[in-house]
């Protein structure tokens, strides 16, 4: 967004944040660190309708707002929102839909939803069989798909309970974010809950091109349904490989930045997975989401903590710790 920072409460409540006295860019490009403010009164939902959980925001190049919501978590006499709903920069309704028909998968638990320079939508899950979440399949969601913004089927990566592991380079295991990286068209994946990996596709073809996890290392399986929640970690620079990968980024210089949620760290990478440095916090959740300032030279990457927490970083800092 180049005025208005929709996502700073990208889980919590669904609540756009606008900027106190200055626009982020504008505020970038003085030297400063950009201020935020909530907006309480985003989004105009329509009233016919109540919105499930939401857990995922995406920005398209009309700085529209993509929401995507879990139906499934409300009541059944409840009449609930599509999963996928655009709204404009000022919050107000444009369209919904939740995709229909055959030839595709759609994840059982939606987690992840991300516009790509093309304009395509890309939508993910985070279901694993044992979390025995009520109203949900014991089905794990390891695939992404890809719609128009209309939500015709496009293609899909992957096979709902078929993934054999990181090493699989055909499925992937409850991937929490995807970023596509428009000077390259390949779609980086946060892979994510069941497996430890950055995994790494042609956003055209879905052809695997590359994985690595934690430091450049191979990653290794260590599968856990439901996923670890750690309430802690210890001083230094932490495991040798990701917990929960669960945000990804890569800012326009190719530079891609993971959030190792549990792990409390955001790691820095080259876009081939060589690793360059990496940020902790031992002191409180850290790493929930990502987000790049809207400069043009993207000063400021944006880190989620607890709750709506965010932490601004020096982006070109070599200082990190």
């Amino acid at each position: 967004m180049k005025k208005i920072f929709v996502g700073v409460a990208l889980v919590a409540a669904l609540i756009a944040a606008g900027c106190a006295g200055q626009s982020a860019d504008t505020a970038a490009q003085a030297g400063g660190v950009p201020v935020f403010e909530v907006d309480s009164s985003w989004p105009k939902l329509p009233p016919k309708w109540v919105l499930g959980d939401a857990s995922s925001i995406a920005i398209d190049a009309q700085d529209n707002v993509w929401v995507l919501s879990r139906p499934r978590t409300l009541k059944p006499d409840q009449p609930a929102a599509p999963a996928v709903l655009l709204f404009d920069p000022a919050g107000n309704f444009i369209r919904a839909w939740t995709p229909s028909g055959s030839g595709f998968q759609w994840p059982e638990r939606e987690h992840g939803i991300h516009i790509d320079h093309k304009g395509y939508v890309w939508i993910g899950g985070n279901n694993c069989p044992a979390r025995s979440l009520p109203g949900l399949k014991a089905i794990g969601d390891d695939q992404l798909v890809k719609f128009t913004q209309d939500g015709k089927f496009v293609m899909q990566i992957g096979r709902s309970s078929r993934s054999a592991g990181n090493a699989d380079t055909l499925n992937l295991r409850q991937p929490a974010d995807v970023w596509v990286h428009a000077k390259t068209n390949e779609l980086y994946v946060a892979d994510g809950y069941g497996n430890h990996r950055v995994a790494v596709f042609d956003a055209d073809t879905g052809k695997f091109k590359r994985m690595w996890g934690a430091f450049g290392n191979r990653p290794v399986d260590n599968y856990a349904c439901p996923p670890p929640s750690l309430k802690a970690v210890p001083d230094g620079p932490g495991p040798d490989q990701f917990s929960i990968v669960h945000a990804i980024r890569v800012a326009n210089d190719g530079t891609v930045y993971v959030a190792d949620r549990e792990n409390r760290r955001v790691q820095m990478f080259t876009s081939d997975g060589k690793f360059l440095n990496q940020f902790v916090r031992h002191n409180a959740p850290f790493a929930r989401n990502l987000a790049l300032s809207p400069d043009p030279d993207q000063q400021f990457l944006y880190v989620g903590g607890a709750w709506i927490s965010w932490y601004s970083i020096a982006r070109r800092s070599r200082s990190w710790s």
